[in-house]
């Protein structure tokens, strides 16, 4: 109850939820590069993470956490705008300026669960959905991860899109990163410019690990091993 009634209880959920989600983020990002260099270890990898009990299960909670990190972003939100203004962190030590990102968060927030709903429509409904019998997908195998990639980046304004919600995600993890770190109470004086550094450096890395696999496909890049299951049926996005 602790958590929920309390605002430093609500910050530690938003900070330990944010943590979460970076390391799964980080995760992803490290099988979609591997999409670049073999389409059958990548479809390996989709078919490992298909429809077992345990993708299923971390499916679900994956939903939970980001369930949980927007509802209570919302809740800070309102709050911090009553007491003092815009900024939702819990923050002991900040720059003499305040960060764009830090001013925006909550806005930069709603356009990555924006992408992250076409994601889930481009990627997960067509395969995982399509697995467990909920649609019938887009013609293209369940387990065809590389199809799934080359179809949906074949179309440059999803790619555009793609890459608007992958700089929105960048300022989001950069400010996000060292700020869950503070609220935490793991670093002080001494870390924080260290901190705010490596969240710099760790989400660059992340976000262009995304974005090299979407410019990668769109500009017509395709694996030496890479087998069409099966061509998009008529009537598919930007055919």
């Amino acid at each position: 109850m602790w958590l929920i009634d309390s605002s430093i209880g609500r910050k530690v959920v938003m900070s330990v939820t944010g943590l979460a989600l970076i390391l799964f983020l980080t995760f992803h990002a490290s099988m979609n590069v591997v999409a670049l260099i073999s389409a059958e270890g990548y479809n390996w990898i989709c078919e490992m993470l298909g429809s077992n009990w345990y993708a299923v299960a971390a499916t679900i909670g994956l939903a939970v956490l980001v369930a949980l990190h927007f509802i209570f972003a919302i809740i800070l939100t309102v709050q911090n705008r009553r007491a003092r203004g815009t900024d939702s962190y819990a923050v002991t030590d900040k720059p003499g300026k305040v960060e764009w990102a830090s001013q925006n968060m909550f806005v930069l927030g709603i356009i990555v669960i924006l992408g992250i709903c076409l994601h889930l429509y481009n990627f997960w409904w067509n395969m995982m959905a399509a697995e467990l019998g909920m649609n019938a997908g887009n013609g293209i195998g369940a387990v065809d991860g590389v199809g799934q990639i080359i179809n949906t980046f074949s179309c440059p304004v999803y790619t555009c899109i793609y890459i608007v919600w992958l700089i929105a995600l960048w300022f989001h993890l950069t400010h996000g990163m060292w700020s869950a770190m503070q609220t935490l109470g793991v670093s002080g004086k001494i870390w924080f410019n260290r901190w705010r550094a490596v969240s710099f450096v760790y989400s660059t890395i992340v976000i262009l690990m995304f974005m090299a696999v979407a410019v990668a496909f769109c500009a017509g890049y395709v694996p030496s091993d890479y087998q069409e299951v099966c061509a998009a049926p008529a009537g598919c996005p930007c055919m």
